[in-house]
């Protein structure tokens, strides 16, 4: 056996600024039988188009990216190929297009994705999904769409003022139908401009979507600008949540 074939964990970080952006990842890591953990910084991941069929890393089950060019059909491809795999990371990963993740994966249990040029996040087929957490990402507009995730119980840090949720086929607006709840979610984490009206307004209605949560994190967001504010009036007239 080589010495690539027997690696459990491989931890390998570029500097930021060195040519390594423009040279893509060695594609001897999709030989790598016995791999485990592989987190990767400042790098360009390689063209998985080009791999052999028989590539694949089956023994994965932590996988980190930071600083890393990677497009949305090579995670397709990681995800496919790693049967085991169940905590996938995202940090400070700057794509353009921006990154249109579609999570297909009957292993995966967590994902984090934070400061990156994402679109969207498509909740496909995960059975096992726990977590999926969110934060401080660059584009204006972030579509969340929750399909199949019936272990979903940690959700953060979803922004009231310009990301897009959609349960199933429903996609949240200030009403809330049976149809578009999320039962299994526990804990949930928001950011929030209290200074905003319309901001503030939408928060009861979206509590309703997770109507066995128990555990709320909720920060209060800077605003430049503030449109009013919420008096206890505004907060019995909206309800029991």
């Amino acid at each position: 056996m080589s010495t690539e074939e027997g690696i459990q964990e491989l931890f390998l970080i570029s500097h930021p600024w060195s040519l390594s952006l423009a040279k893509p990842i060695p594609a001897t890591l999709f030989r790598m039988a016995a791999l485990t953990r592989l987190y990767l910084g400042f790098w360009r991941f390689l063209a998985t188009a080009g791999l052999a069929c028989g590539a694949a890393v089956p023994s994965l089950r932590e996988l980190g990216l930071c600083g890393v060019f990677v497009s949305s059909r090579d995670i397709d491809f990681v995800l496919f190929k790693s049967p085991v795999l169940e905590i996938l990371c995202f940090e400070c990963i700057h794509m353009f297009p921006a990154l249109r993740l579609r999570l297909v994966s009957q292993s995966l249990r967590c994902v984090q994705i934070h400061a990156t040029h994402l679109e969207s996040v498509t909740v496909v087929d995960a059975p096992r999904l726990e977590r999926l957490i969110l934060r401080d990402n660059l584009d204006s507009k972030n579509r969340i769409k929750i399909g199949n995730a019936p272990a979903l119980c940690i959700f953060g840090y979803f922004e009231l003022e310009k990301d897009v949720l959609q349960i199933g086929n429903t996609v949240f607006k200030s009403r809330i139908n049976p149809s578009a709840m999320v039962l299994t979610v526990k804990t949930l984490a928001l950011p929030l401009q209290f200074g905003v009206c319309n901001d503030a307004k939408m928060l009861p209605s979206f509590l309703r979507c997770f109507p066995n949560l128990e555990t709320l994190h909720i920060y209060s967001k800077k605003t430049t600008e503030t449109t009013g504010k919420l008096n206890l009036k505004f907060w019995q007239e909206s309800g029991a949540i």
